[in-house]
């Protein structure tokens, strides 16, 4: 319902509702969103207002045209009206025909989305938690034993009276239950949508038992076919914990009749991810309410585009974000997409990715910010993150949009061979200053700081070594460096020692690379991620090619980060396993060394190199020879007991 048509149509109903002829109420009557309205005067709340743009039953509003706020602002002054309303804007939409009409923005809840890109109870499985999906399903089958289902489209209202009736008290009864004002599904407000332009699309959801009408609401197909927007529903049972149940009941219902008819989609409204999130939404998109009132004073405007940091390279900073990506914050699943020149004939397949990527990194902020080692997380927002398709996508970003050819990269030896390679490529020279100590763990800082690099990259924990860096020499590396310093946290998670994320929005010359293919098992999904300041992050998007991060990998992404307790759990087993593995290693007779290790795999050094990985490769079994870098040494992945033990009884073969 993002057409202009359905929002003249909605605009009818809000009149019919308050029994006028134009949509003209207080901010009171309209009996939502206290917190977005708190912040107002009183007299504010009172005053009569003109309804524009949108409606209290629309789940959004297109930001209206500026003829269209023109003639809003008309209509209110022969009304002799002082306020206007336009409810329920979309945050990434271009809201500067608004902001030139005076409108000031008040934020409200977010709507909230549930895809649905497979089967619902695989979906939900992933989404919420095997636990769950079993409460879900549990309550519908306890309530579907006893109360039916019914659909009845509006077109067929006038024939079932009882439906209409019961509708009407039920929301009636919600209204005062509510404290509110208005009865806005009054009979008035119903014939009216059912004799006007949406009721082809839409449909009444009726529960009853074997006497009474327990349940009523309305569903509405979008306009492009693809979805359903769950306008509104009242129960009729005073206990709250049974329209709990059946509330729950009617969203699985729901959910498989929208994947039962080929729908992707259903709108639950608005709310608050914590709420919602378990009931299987996995989209939050940020509203504004926007209004004109005497005495608010019109915001600042704010700029297109990120101010790029002052890293960037000279080609970056005359180069604007490619194309699509400009409109990341918009999202699409509700309009008709006639942009992308692909076939729509085969099906999601055959459609770009979702840019709108805001909701996921603020999901992944608030996920990591909860866990160990991660103090100050909480103070970055999705401005300060990228997603890449693998951490190294984000080496081979950050070196294009942040050097120039000719300026130095510097490299830690024994250290991810990418990095270097990715230099190379890029016409960078490459500066290699060894780490130093018997467990390769400290930095010659002094070193690194003569070499005077554009960029220095830290791998930490260290990849192939498994070792942490000296804290102290990282951060005295950043401070008094004139280049960027990249940190590339692959297997932080592992670590008992803390992520150095919390001091990203310290210090302008800091990036963080992290990656969801360890640690949270999804290297499938190829999801990456960069921390950096708001004006590095702008740059990185400017060399990034657009859709690289799929629609399959994004859902992947977002129901691990929801459910997030298999990975917890799956980081202690492997921190237990490494300890037992490496104690063990540690005297077998073919073992020389095993290195400490705070990731998820062990560095050994071997006696009989060569005879080793014959045996390993005889026994069928693949580790990483790094020999070459560090003369008879390997690199064992932690994997599960099994295989642990097949390790082993390989190496005591080559005794």
């Amino acid at each position: 319902m993002r057409r202009s048509a359905d929002i003249d149509a909605l605009q009818q109903v809000l009149s019919a509702a308050l029994g006028s002829r134009e949509p003209v109420c207080s901010l009171a009557q309209l009996g939502q969103d206290a917190e977005a309205f708190a912040v107002l005067d009183p007299a504010v709340l009172e005053r009569p207002t003109l309804v524009g743009g949108g409606t209290p039953y629309h789940p959004t509003s297109p930001v209206p045209a500026p003829h269209t706020l023109d003639e809003l602002a008309r209509r209110a002054d022969e009304l002799n009206v002082a306020q206007i309303l336009v409810p329920n804007v979309r945050r990434g939409d271009d809201t500067g025909a608004l902001r030139a009409a005076g409108l000031v923005p008040l934020a409200t809840r977010s709507e909230c989305v549930v895809r649905l890109p497979g089967e619902v109870d695989e979906v939900l499985r992933a989404r919420v938690g095997a636990g769950r999906l079993h409460d879900l399903r549990r309550h519908h089958h306890a309530v579907s034993c006893d109360i039916t289902w019914e659909r009845i489209p509006l077109t067929e209202l006038d024939g079932n009276p009882w439906a209409k009736d019961a509708f009407v008290e039920l929301h009636r009864l919600r209204t005062e239950r509510h404290g509110g004002e208005a009865n806005l599904y009054s009979a008035d407000a119903l014939d009216t949508l059912a004799h006007g332009p949406l009721a082809d699309r839409t449909e009444m959801l009726v529960r009853r038992d074997e006497k009474t009408v327990v349940q009523a609401g309305l569903i509405t197909t979008s306009h492009n076919g693809r979805g359903l927007y769950y306008l509104t529903q009242a129960t009729g049972h005073d206990d709250p914990a049974a329209r709990h149940d059946l509330h729950l009941a009617t969203l699985y219902e729901l959910y498989c009749h929208a994947r039962r008819f080929g729908l992707e989609w259903v709108h639950l409204g608005r709310g608050d991810a914590h709420r919602m999130r378990p009931l299987g939404a996995d989209l939050f998109i940020p509203l504004d309410h926007w209004l004109r009132a005497p005495g608010l004073a019109a915001p600042a405007a704010e700029g297109a585009e990120q101010a790029l940091s002052e890293f960037a390279a000279s080609p970056v900073t005359g180069v604007p974000v490619p194309g699509p990506a400009r409109f990341r914050q918009v999202p699409r699943f509700d309009t008709i997409d006639l942009s992308s020149n692909t076939s729509p004939f085969l099906g999601a397949g055959a459609e770009y990715p979702h840019l709108d990527l805001t909701e996921l990194a603020d999901t992944y902020l608030s996920t990591i910010s909860s866990l160990p080692g991660h103090d100050g997380v909480d103070a970055l927002s999705a401005d300060h993150l990228l997603f890449t398709s693998g951490a190294v996508d984000g080496v081979m970003l950050l070196l294009a949009a942040l050097a120039s050819p000719g300026e130095r990269v510097c490299v830690t030896s024994p250290t991810f061979p990418l990095y270097a390679h990715f230099a190379h490529l890029l016409r960078l020279p490459v500066v290699d200053v060894p780490l130093c100590g018997d467990d390769m763990s400290r930095l010659d800082t002094e070193a690194i700081l003569a070499a005077d690099p554009r960029v220095t990259i830290l791998c930490d924990p260290n990849n192939p070594v498994g070792t942490r860096l000296d804290p102290e020499q990282v951060l005295d590396l950043v401070v008094r460096g004139r280049g960027l310093v990249v940190i590339d946290e692959a297997y932080v998670e592992f670590s008992e020692k803390p992520s150095y994320a919390g001091l990203v929005e310290e210090h302008g010359n800091l990036i963080v690379l992290r990656t969801l293919s360890k640690a949270w098992g999804l290297a499938a999904a190829r999801c990456g991620i960069a921390l950096a300041q708001p004006g590095i992050v702008e740059a990185l998007r400017r060399v990034q090619v657009p859709f690289g991060f799929t629609n399959a990998s994004q859902h992947a992404v977002r129901d691990r980060l929801t459910n997030a307790r298999p990975v917890l759990d799956g980081i202690q087993r492997i921190r237990a396993e490494r300890d037992r593995m490496a104690s063990v290693l540690a005297e077998h007779p073919a073992v020389d060394r095993v290195f400490p290790s705070e990731t998820n795999f062990l560095f050994v050094r071997l006696h009989k190199h060569e005879r080793v990985m014959e045996q390993f490769r005889e026994a069928g079994i693949v580790v990483a020879d790094t020999g070459r870098a560090i003369p008879d040494t390997c690199r064992i992945t932690i994997g599960d007991r099994r295989a642990n033990t097949a390790l082993l009884d390989a190496l005591s073969s080559a005794v």
